[in-house]
Formats: structure tokens, sequence, C-alpha cells
């Protein structure tokens, strides 16, 4: 890779488990933007699903595949993402976000919120992996300005990716087929932030009404994508890689900004 090219960052909608071993169309989606994009020397990523007090990093050269989920076929468990991990990328990172003490972990390794993607994005897993934890104790504004100190990154080779869902509650997924009204509401007025781009709205979401409140009942979701747009720039061209609604209120909207 060109030393000067300065690589894009990404949210990711990842919706169901499943599609880490599934084709469809978000997945194909996936693949093409990891065809597309210039190969890092790393990835960021930003899980909904590793949400704790505090901020980690995980530091091990090889990352365990987790599998933190019930309920889905075998092939789902039996799958393993055997991509390395970085303790470099790792303490690179933890140096960025100072003066904020970021602790270097041993034991997560990477969760559905990574694999799941990343199997698509990259499938010969021969990228490295680090993934940053969600202060769950955090505001989202909290979030938004600790992202922004991750920048330098981009002209370093790596890939900084969000990965969760603008619409995220799981009252009825597994039955309901057609999407809720509300759910579609929030998914298009997002995406119309996102155009513009409007980053305090996005940012203060809790401020958007009986929508919002239903379609982010929990903010473990949503705040990978604050990750992914504290992280534009002015000359950064928005693309739309997948869109829709799942389970009626599950979106799997995904961008790209470079």
């Amino acid at each position: 890779m060109n030393a000067t090219t300065r690589m894009p960052v990404a949210f990711i909608g990842h919706g169901s488990p499943m599609n880490a071993i599934e084709q469809n169309a978000w997945t194909a989606a996936w693949r093409k933007f990891g065809a597309v994009t210039p190969k890092p020397t790393g990835v960021l990523m930003i899980s909904a699903h590793w949400y704790t007090p505090g901020t980690h990093l995980t530091a091990m050269t090889a990352p365990e595949t987790i599998h933190d989920f019930g309920g889905f076929p075998q092939a789902l468990f039996d799958f393993q993402y055997p991509a390395p991990g970085s303790p470099a990328l790792a303490q690179r990172a933890a140096q960025l976000l100072l003066p904020l003490k970021a602790s270097l972990d041993q034991k997560w390794g990477l969760d559905h919120g990574a694999w799941s993607v990343l199997a698509h994005v990259f499938p010969q897993a021969d990228v490295p992996v680090v993934q940053l934890s969600i202060d769950r104790t955090q505001p989202p504004q909290w979030h938004y300005e600790l992202a922004k100190r991750l920048a330098p990154l981009r002209d370093e080779g790596i890939l900084i990716v969000g990965s969760g869902a603008v619409v995220h509650n799981l009252m009825n997924w597994r039955n309901q087929t057609a999407a809720y009204d509300w759910a579609e509401r929030f998914n298009d007025l997002v995406k119309s932030h996102l155009a513009q781009p409007d980053h305090p709205t996005l940012v203060n979401y809790e401020r958007l009404g009986a929508d919002a409140q239903r379609s982010i009942p929990t903010a473990e979701h949503y705040l990978p994508m604050l990750y992914t747009i504290a992280l534009q720039t002015p000359q950064d061209h928005l693309s739309i890689l997948t869109d829709g609604i799942t389970g009626g209120s599950i979106s799997m909207l995904s961008f790209a900004l470079g």
C-alpha cells in the first residue's frame, strides 16, 4: 500500500451472527468493500459486543473467536476466524488515547460483532485485528470526542471499523418480517443526517423523540457509529454499502467514509 494512502473508515450494521456463514446481499456488499479497499496493515474494530466499564484494547497475538450468543446452529459455533492480533497496534492506539489510560487486554479476543463482518471483508483472515471496547459508563459525546484521537491511524495503514446497528430493538426479531414504521423512519433520519453531515444531531440522538427511543433502547449498538463519523474529514465521501431493516427492528445500514 502507498504510504500516503489515507484509509477509509466504516460502520457496519452487522445483523444476525448467521451472516458470518450465509451468503446474501449484505455479505456480498461487505465482500465488495473489502475487495476495493486498499489492504490495511491492521484493523481496529469497535464492536457493540464489547461493552465494558473502562476502555480496553485486545493485545494478544492470537485472539480467540468468541461465540458470544446462544440458540444458533452448531455450524455457527464451529466457525473460526483465525486472524492474528497486533500488540503493536494495541499499544499505538493506547498511546493515541492518552491521557485516557486504556488497558491492554489478554483475555477477550474477537466477538461476533467483529468476526461475523470481517469473515467477509477479509475472508483470508490475514489482516491483524485489534478490538477497542466501548466504555458503558460514558455518554455519547465522550465517545465521539475520544474517537477523534484515533485519526492518525488512518494515515498509518489502519482500517477503523465500527460494528453495531443504528436501529437495534430485539422486541420480536425472530418472528417479524415487515419493518416497523418507527424503525424505518429512524433509519432514514440517520441517513439524512449522515448525508449532510450533521454530527451534533447524531451524537445527541436522545433528543430525536420516540422513534429514537424505540430504535435505541440501549446505546451499545449505536455508539460504534459515532466512532466512525468522528473520523470523517471534509474530503471524505459517504458511500452507503448496505441498507434495510431485518427482523422488523434491526437496521442493516452500513457505510464507508473515504
